[in-house]
């Protein structure tokens, strides 16, 4: 048995952990596909203003990354794209949405959106995981 501490992205490496995980949960869940899930919204020229991202499945909507820019905080932009990746988690069966963020970040945003706290990690700063169920 060799060990390595790979110190750079190696996208091969973590698609076979990933397949691997997959065959695992498969075996005791059944076969099901990680579909992504990303809504965006663009400016009148075509600049990326705002994203949700993420992927379903196991009846699960994994938020990877929510974003809006600057200039666009505080319109509303955040909640609609957030309402419009939602419908589409549940129009594919998904039964709960999963995010986490950092204390510095917008963990007051999901509560908002009807996301509850279910754990906390006390690091500076906070890791904070939310669970929202439909």
């Amino acid at each position: 048995m060799k060990f390595e501490v790979i110190h750079e992205e190696n996208n091969a490496i973590v698609d076979a952990l990933v397949d691997g995980v997959r065959q695992f949960n498969a075996g005791l869940l059944g076969p099901e596909k990680s579909v992504p899930l990303t809504v965006i919204a663009r400016d009148e020229n075509g600049k990326l203003i705002g994203g949700v991202g993420g992927r379903t499945i196991y009846k699960n909507f994994l938020i990877n990354v929510v974003w809006v820019d600057d200039q666009t905080r505080g319109t509303g932009l955040g909640c609609k794209l957030m309402a419009l990746a939602e419908a589409e988690a549940k129009q594919r069966g998904c039964l709960v949405a999963q995010v986490d963020t950092l204390s510095i970040q917008a963990p007051v945003f999901y509560e908002k959106q009807g996301f509850e706290i279910i754990g906390i990690v006390t690091t500076n700063p906070q890791r904070i995981f939310l669970m929202k169920k439909y």
